[in-house]
């Protein structure tokens, strides 16, 4: 045989040997030599569950009004501005009242030609009727009489109507605030002209009271069942990301909304706002509590998911496990025992034990193999469960092949 061959055939068999011991670390290694095993355990303990309904919504103010007009006009006078605090019957904008006042005008003088031919027809009906009893007129000019004073009663009651219309007109030149309140939007200016032919113009937008406000929240389908009026409800907004706001549901709509294939409902949410922080049409992003326990045995809800095997454990210890859906497990010197119990409320993070073991135990929640070299300072390693044949992290190589 060649020297050539012989490193060849030397080469080969190493390469076999060096795939012999990994395939025997993968598959043996937590019981073969260096190869540990750790488990991560946490004790049971008292905590606060909650479950949560995520949903975004719109900041509004709880009584907001448009004001308009009831009459075409110019508009003369503008006395808020945006952001204007104004009382209740405030002048804040007025008409001008020459058309109004011409028309008023004209409806007193109709009034007062009707009044008179009212008072003629009356005295007329009275001379009529006495004479048409001693025989002196013939029934028909009585009749005749008699209708003209009806419609001379009807013209004077429609001329006064005309004049309460015209009295009426002019006050809605006078444009007031219905409620105490502030000015949001202003969409008029001195010397614009108004229309009020078709429908009633808004010509500001107030708001009662920026310190009390509500969050319009559209809510799954598959969430409504679960929210209620007067659960508590935490959100926030994107203008101030480190503030979180509190409120309560107030009122859960039967109306749905289809958008996109989508069917979403809206819940009513205040949103007490003293600091004036929250202003009206911002995003809120909304936790609703749907459920809360305060104070309830718990453990994190991967230890109800951990089960060791005879590969996940180190040599010399011993598994017993027991009957039950749900078990926990728990490591007494050389054996890692399971206890059955029964859960409450999970929030997916924890979850509450209602029976099974006594607060203050250890629980298993979860392992991970640990060879020579491994970085035990690593931030990370001691939350995480990775399988034990998977290899660990690789140390340092400094020795070179020879």
């Amino acid at each position: 045989m060649t020297k050539k061959s012989r490193i060849k055939l030397i080469v080969i068999a190493a390469i076999v040997v060096v795939a012999l011991i990994i395939i025997l670390r993968l598959v043996f290694g937590s019981k073969g030599s260096g190869v540990t095993m750790e488990y991560q355990t946490e004790k049971v303990a008292p905590a606060t569950i909650s479950t949560t309904v995520t949903a975004t919504g719109t900041i509004e103010p709880v009584n907001e009004v448009e004001v308009g007009t009831q009459v075409s006009g110019i508009i003369s006078k503008v006395y808020v501005d945006y952001n204007s605090v104004v009382k209740k019957g405030q002048v804040i904008a007025e008409l001008d009242r020459t058309n109004l006042e011409s028309e008023l005008a004209s409806a007193k003088a109709n009034l007062a030609s009707a009044a008179s031919d009212l008072k003629y027809q009356k005295v007329n009906l009275a001379r009529e009727k006495d004479l048409h009893k001693k025989g002196y007129v013939s029934d028909d000019e009585y009749d005749n009489a008699l209708l003209s004073y009806s419609k001379a009663l009807e013209t004077y009651n429609t001329q006064k109507q005309t004049v309460n219309r015209a009295e009426t007109n002019l006050g809605y030149a006078t444009i007031t605030s219905p409620i105490d309140g502030i000015v949001l939007t202003k969409s008029i200016e001195e010397g614009q002209t108004v229309a009020s032919s078709f429908s009633t113009p808004t010509l500001f937008t107030i708001a009662r009271d920026l310190t009390n406000m509500r969050v319009i929240a559209d809510v799954d389908e598959a969430d409504i069942g679960d929210v209620r009026a007067g659960q508590k409800v935490t959100f926030t907004v994107d203008a101030y990301p480190d503030d979180t706001f509190n409120g309560t549901v107030t009122q859960v709509r039967q109306e749905g909304t289809e958008e996109s294939n989508v069917v979403t409902y809206e819940v009513v949410i205040s949103a007490p706002n003293p600091d004036l922080k929250l202003k009206p049409k911002l995003t809120a992003n909304v936790s609703i509590y749907t459920k809360e326990i305060n104070n309830v045995l718990s453990v994190p809800s991967k230890a109800l998911h951990f089960t060791p095997t005879k590969q996940t454990i180190n040599k010399g210890e011993k598994i017993v496990d027991c009957q039950g859906d749900k078990k926990l497990w728990v490591k007494e010197k050389n054996v890692l025992k399971a206890y059955p119990v029964k859960t409450g409320i999970t929030n997916g993070i924890r979850t509450e034990i209602l029976s099974g073991v006594k607060q203050g135990t250890a629980v298993i929640t979860g392992s991970k193999a640990i060879t020579p070299g491994d970085d035990l300072q690593s931030d990370d390693s001691s939350d995480s469960e990775r399988s034990p044949f998977a290899p660990g992290p690789r140390g340092n190589k400094n020795k070179k092949s020879k």
